[in-house]
Parts: C-alpha cells; structure tokens; sequence
C-alpha cells in the first residue's frame, strides 16, 4: 500500500530555509522555499538554502511549488530552486507580487509559471487537492493549507497568529479548520516559532499606535528600519507619518520594488507626495523627515549598517537622529544587531528597539494561539515546524497535553522521511540534508571546510612560508622566507621568525639527500610551525607552506 512521505528539508531545527515535500506515489508537492540568514560564524556567506540533491533527483515527479506567504524564509531560495527544478509555483495575490520582484531581479521571470490563488479555491496537484485558508501574519496574503491527499487530510499551518484587529486581511480562519475536524485531520503541520511566549502575541495594531506616538515625540529626524518583506509594519509606518505631519524617504531597492508593487496592487495605502526623493529631503528641516530601510539583522550590505559603520555617501547618522529598529532578531544575528546599535548610538543617535520600546510584535502565535489549533483541528498526528529544535520539542509537549498520544507525535528534523498511512507512521529514514552556502556568484561551492578556513583566518590570522628546494636532492638552497597576517607583526616578531625558519631547517634537513616531495614537505612544514608557534604565542595561524622546486 502506498504511504504518504512527509520530508522537511529546512525550517526544522533552525529558524529560516523553511521546504517541506509531501510524496504520494509518483507526485511530490513542495511546500515554501526559503533562505536563512548566515549565522556569525558563517564568515562571507550571503545566504543559507536547503539542500534540495534529493528534489532534483526526483525533478520529474514534482508538480509544483505551494508559496504560504512573501517572507525570505519562504520564498529566497526560489531563484536557486528554480534553475534546477522549473516547476509551476502557486501563491496569493501579494506573495506572486513579492515573488514576481525577486525573479524579475534575477532573470527568471519569463521561463516560470505563476499561479494566484485565492483564499477558499481549491487546485490539484497529481493526487493532491490543495485549498489556501486565510491566516493572520506580519504580511498580508499568508495562508494556511488543507491537502486532500489519498491518505487523508494534512493542514499546514503556515506561520500564523491569533490577530482580531489587524492591520491587513482577516483573522485567522479557525471555522474552516473546524469544519474539517468533523472530516478528520490526518495530520497537522503546525508553526512552533513562538511556543516559548506564554498567553498570546500582542495585536500589530499595539505596534502602529507606538509608533505614530514615538515619531510625533521626536524633534530631528526619524529613520525606522523593518524587513522589505514586512507590508504590515510598512503601512504603519507611512500611517505614522503621516499623522505626524512628516514625508518619508525610502531608500534599498527591495524597499523601493516592495513599495511600487503594493501600492500597485492596492496592498499599501500611500497619501499622495508623502515619499519624497533624495533632492526634496534636502530641503526639508530635520523634523519633517522619516527615512525608511532595511538593516534590521545586521546585515552587512544594508542601509542601516552603512550608516552604522559611516560607510554610507547619501544618508549619514546626525547627533540627535532617532532610529527605530522595527523588527527581532533572527536567533543567531544577536551579535551583529548589537555591533550595529552600538556604532548608532556611538554616533550621537538615540536607538529604539524590543527590549526597550514597543517597536515590534511577533507575527507567530504564543502558547494560546497554539493550543486553539490543536484543539479545533484535532488531528490524527502531529509535526511541529518553523523553529529550532527546543521549539520543536516544546510544542510536540504542548500537542500531548491535549491528548495526542505520544507515539503519533514526531519531532522531526531536516531530511527525516517520514511515512503515514491512515493509522500508522513511522520515520524510515534520513536523507543527506544540511546547508548549501550563497558566496557571491558562487552557489554550494563553499563547504564547511571553507567556512572551518576562513574561521581560523580571523581568530589567528595566517603565516605563509616559502622555501625553494632542490629537486633532485630535496636540500633546502637557502633559507626560507616568511610571511604574516593577521598574526604577529613582523618587526616586532623577528628573532621569533628567525628561530621559526631554523625550526623549518631543522625538520627538513638542511644536508639531508632525499628525493623532493612536496607532499611531504608541506606536511613536515605545517606540524613544525604550527607547534612552534603554538608554544611561542598561544595560538594557532593558518600555516601556508608554499615548496619551490628549484
């Protein structure tokens, strides 16, 4: 008997690159496709996307990429899924308005299909029957998914809240999910980002009224940074502004493309001459102006960490500016958001952000949230989704509070394959799964050795040592040279390089005859050095041997 496979192959065990598969037979099914921000350690990567080995193996058994709402943790590994695996992709309104943005950017416009599909409208997919609901987000046009499949009926929740008052769409469509409880729920994907937070998140609208109040207390200028991707909190924003007698002056391209097209299509309510450009800003006093961008995570090409770093030509942090950063941090970007608070505030700024004024709301559900779900789907089993891994255990607690027996609750992680009939499931097996590095052009051609390289370089730095050898004898013809960065500076250093290069003599054998191999000699080199210099400075360079042969 065929099985239903559910295979995640981001999102779970981490926050961002959010993919899941749904398998039957000959037909797979993709849900989301996103990227996740670099974590610190991931020195040089642009971005993080799933390994997707196994959807291009299976390329002629997929039938379509499902889009649950516009965020970059659904829809950024999209041009690098593409390419590889051109398939028809189906979305809201909004979310095909994001996704036509970001592939038009790219060139892959013209060779993908792009299907809007309203909340209620039901479109199948081989042996799949897939009906969009509506749920409440930080964007408009996020949706969650019931799947008729031959098994029975999977809800994906997608990355929801319980939200009476918000700024866009509808709340939550919970009397749909409880009709289909009377049906029976196979299966329930649920999101578990937020399941730490106890009672429920907070109303978008608390943030927009915080925010009209804390720009009409400013006296200079105000610049609020959010996500480009964050329709809600934009709108709010330029409501803000508004209110207060202000213009706006957005600056980033996604911002701007964002902007254009949801106004566009009617997602975004602009006042006419409220954004102004770069030569009208000029004229304005310092209190008339909002500037907004992106640079919430501290990524190093934003906007806002330009201005951090005064790395940024038209837009420079005046003492006295008020900078509002609308947004939390993506676990693993601590570091780098207070790096560039820190600079703000260095330059005269008054910085506002979570912990210390009301400038953001979650767009996930808290525990209450989470238990409504569970309770009006009553499902048959259950996966908790979107978070680490903590968040993931922590909800697979919560689903057997509500009767869920334990054996029908499966704490997954990426590349896990697990199997569902009507009364049984079971993990069969894992599929090779892990990150694939976005370096520049350069797309899975960096790898954790790489990265291990390139971590090594900033703590220690590097030493290269150039020695030319003979090729017939393998005798060293004179003595090496070498060269640092990054670890000691050279005049100050220089007995301990000289005692450096007779260590490399030693090892080698100055009179020694043996054939020259640079293998070993490389080898030899390294194991020398980096013990020397271990003893010598308490630290561990990158040893570079570099053998001539002469």
């Amino acid at each position: 008997m065929k099985k239903l496979r559910v295979i995640p192959l981001g999102g779970l065990g981490e926050i961002g690159k959010n993919m899941l598969l749904l398998e039957y037979g000959d037909d797979i099914v993709v849900i989301d496709a996103g990227l996740m921000f670099p974590l610190e350690d991931m020195l040089g990567i642009d971005m993080v996307i799933p390994d997707i080995s196994y959807l291009v193996e299976n390329k002629h058994k997929v039938r379509g990429i499902i889009v649950t709402h516009g965020h970059e943790d659904h829809t950024g590994a999209l041009p690098f899924v593409l390419p590889q695996v051109n398939v028809p992709i189906y979305s809201t309104k909004l979310t095909n308005g994001l996704i036509t943005v970001k592939l038009k950017e790219r060139k892959l416009l013209n060779d993908t299909q792009l299907n809007v599909i309203e909340p209620g409208q039901q479109f199948s997919l081989g042996q799949f029957t897939i009906e969009f609901f509506e749920v409440n987000h930080s964007i408009p046009g996020a949706v969650g998914l019931v799947i008729h499949t031959p098994v029975g009926i999977v809800v994906h929740s997608g990355d929801f809240k319980v939200d009476y008052t918000p700024v866009h769409g509808n709340p939550t469509d919970f009397a749909r999910l409880a009709r289909l409880a009377s049906d029976g729920v196979l299966l329930l994907l649920s999101d578990s980002t937020y399941v730490e937070h106890v009672g429920y998140t907070p109303s978008e609208k608390e943030v927009g009224r915080s925010l009209e109040r804390l720009i009409g207390d400013c006296q200079g200028r105000v610049i609020v940074a959010t996500f480009a991707s964050h329709i809600s909190r934009i709108q709010q924003i330029i409501d803000a502004t508004a209110a207060n007698n202000r213009k706006v002056f957005v600056v980033g391209h996604s911002m701007n493309n964002n902007i254009k097209m949801c106004v566009k299509l009617d997602y975004l309510s602009v006042p006419d001459d409220l954004i102004i450009h770069s030569g009208e800003m000029a004229k304005l006093p310092l209190d008339k102006i909002v500037v907004l961008t992106a640079g919430t995570q501290g990524e190093p090409t934003s906007t806002l960490v330009k201005m951090a770093n005064k790395d940024q030509s038209q837009l420079r942090v005046i003492p006295g500016d008020t900078i509002i950063m609308s947004a939390t941090p993506i676990p693993g970007n601590e570091a780098l958001i207070n790096k560039t608070i820190d600079n703000l505030f260095r330059q005269g700024a008054r910085v506002l952000y979570g912990r210390i004024a009301d400038v953001h709301v979650h767009g996930h559900g808290g525990q209450e949230e989470l238990k409504m779900m569970l309770s009006t789907t009553k499902p048959r089993f259950f996966v908790p989704i979107h978070g680490e891994y903590r968040h993931l255990a922590l909800h697979s607690k919560l689903a057997q509070s509500f009767g869920i027996e334990a054996d029908d609750i499966f704490t997954l992680e990426d590349g896990h394959i697990l199997e569902l009939t009507a009364d049984a499931g079971r993990v069969v097996s894992k599929l090779p799964s892990g990150n694939v590095y976005v370096d520049g052009l350069g797309v899975g051609d960096i790898d954790h050795v790489i990265l291990r390289d390139r971590w090594l370089l900033s703590q220690d730095g590097v030493v290269a040592l150039i020695v030319a050898i003979d090729k017939n004898t393998g005798k060293i013809m004179e003595s090496p040279d070498i060269v640092s960065r990054g670890f000691v500076d050279l005049e100050d250093s220089e007995e301990m390089m000289e005692l450096a290069k007779q260590e490399v003599i030693k090892v080698l054998g100055r009179g020694a005859n043996h054939t020259a191999e640079l293998g070993f000699i490389h080898t030899k080199v390294k194991e020398a050095l980096g013990k020397f210099f271990y003893q010598q400075t308490k630290r561990r360079p990158m040893i570079l041997p570099i053998a001539i042969e002469v």
